[in-house]
């Protein structure tokens, strides 16, 4: 096995896996209340299910926990749900797998609960653990053409993976057919030193006795009707929700985990997409604006919609107003905040970039350095900048030696090309304005060898000197 693969099976001795997903067709400001919630449970039947967990076998524990918990959506209008199983079918051999030992038992619709309680009588668990596989078809037992609605997995499962295969992988390609996972995973027993395996799969809990597993299936099962959603909303200097495109994170305050990451997005109705958040968790916000944007201590209401401002004024700053074939393209500018004074960005020459609205410093890597003070950045305004196209020196020296190109002005010499030994000949890119260059060759045995001469650099120019 691959060593994600090692890791994974080493770290989920016991789990509840919990994959919530919102179709983008079923997202909009309000949550709405008239759509199916579908549950998809995939049931680990195999043979490590036999073990003990306190008492008595995890297999029988959670088989009866989740029955219970199926009495309690008995008479919930609304809510489809569905069996999956593996490790049911083929017995295990130490040394094979029956990696496609996976069913769809009883297939997702309305008043499946007794079935469902049925099916999970008939079984014994004696196979493997394809849980990766089992995940990926679990997409196609969701009919996504019945319209929208909410498309929830829960995995049952002591978790140990049996097949070479990658859950986070698995993760993406369940993404890519409209399931969103940011999974629960409620761990039976495990060690700290394993939860930093699950964040690509999802969020950890956990369960070191029964009865924690029996509260934390019930509280899953709950937020699975009735999700608590979110939408961050990027406020304009007008306080209106319409930036986006910006990248963000959310991470969870206590633990550090990051449970979102992703690139905002509008979605048909002109309305930021919705997120599905567990609403226990304080969490903190970081929208990578330039620079970047902080909320801290959001606490979210459970059961309901809840919207995140953050103030995001947003404008641009274009360094795009050079010729084609300019020799500025591509420079360095460096983008310093007027009132922090530290560096916010390395823009490029030739590109426009959006940056919070405020006002800012530029210094542009040019021989000698061009700075261009307070840049003023206004919600919604491009602001071009340019400085003077720089001129070309052709020096030629014959020799290796000592000195340097000196720029005159207001009043100082600044060095801005040292001559430390080499042959200084070649082709130097300098910005318009008074220079001197210096030199004494490497070979000249007095002071008074040393030659100056004066130089004036016009914009898009070609100069030559010849010592």
């Amino acid at each position: 096995m691959g060593r994600s693969t090692v890791l994974w099976c080493a770290a989920l001795t016991s789990a509840v896996l919990i994959l919530a997903g919102l179709p983008a067709s079923a997202q909009s400001q309000q949550q709405k209340t008239d759509v199916p919630t579908r549950i998809l449970f995939v049931f680990d039947a195999s043979n490590s299910m036999n073990a003990f967990w306190g008492q008595r076998r995890k297999w029988d524990l959670s088989r009866e926990l989740l029955a219970a918990s199926l009495d309690s959506l008995y008479d919930i209008e609304g809510v489809e749900m569905g069996l999956r199983v593996y490790g049911h079918g083929t017995k295990h051999v130490p040394g094979q797998q029956d990696c496609d030992d996976t069913e769809l038992i009883v297939p997702i619709g309305t008043g499946r609960n007794l079935i469902i309680q049925q099916e999970l009588k008939k079984l014994r668990p004696q196979g493997t653990t394809p849980i990766a596989r089992s995940l990926l078809l679990s997409a196609d037992d969701f009919d996504l053409c019945q319209g929208p609605g909410r498309n929830v997995i829960i995995l049952i499962t002591d978790g140990i993976e049996a097949c070479d295969e990658d859950p986070c992988a698995v993760s993406r390609a369940l993404s890519a057919r409209g399931i969103t996972i940011k999974p629960f995973i409620i761990g039976i027993g495990l060690e700290e030193k394993y939860r930093d395996t699950f964040q690509c799969v999802g969020r950890y809990f956990d369960a070191s006795r029964p009865e924690v597993f029996r509260e934390v299936l019930d509280i899953v099962i709950d937020q699975a009707i009735h999700s608590t959603t979110c939408q961050v909303d990027l406020l304009d200097g007008e306080g209106q929700a319409s930036v986006t495109d910006f990248a963000f994170d959310i991470v969870e305050q206590v633990s550090g985990q990051v449970v979102l990451e992703a690139v905002h997005t509008m979605n048909d109705a002109g309305l930021p997409d919705t997120l599905v958040l567990n609403p226990i968790p304080t969490y903190d916000l970081t929208v990578h604006t330039i620079p970047p944007v902080r909320v801290r201590d959001i606490q979210l209401r459970a059961k309901t919609h809840n919207h995140i401002p953050v103030s995001t004024p947003t404008g641009f700053i274009d360094l795009t107003d050079f010729r084609p074939r300019s020799a500025l393209l591509d420079v360095p500018v460096r983008v310093m905040g007027k009132d922090s004074c530290g560096l916010v960005h390395i823009q490029q020459v030739g590109t426009r970039e959006r940056y919070l609205a405020g006002t800012y410093d530029l210094e542009f890597g040019t021989t000698p350095v061009v700075r261009v003070e307070n840049v003023h950045i206004r919600d919604g305004r491009i602001v071009p900048v340019s400085i003077p196209e720089p001129g070309i020196l052709s020096l030629n020296t014959g020799t290796s030696g000592y000195g340097g190109i000196f720029y005159l002005g207001e009043g100082r010499r600044e060095l801005v090309i040292p001559f430390s030994g080499q042959d200084p000949s070649g082709r130097y890119t300098l910005q318009p304005g008074p220079y001197m260059v210096m030199f004494r060759a490497k070979h000249a045995a007095r002071t008074d060898l040393s030659v100056t001469r004066p130089l004036d650099i016009r914009a898009a120019g070609s100069h030559h000197i010849d010592f």
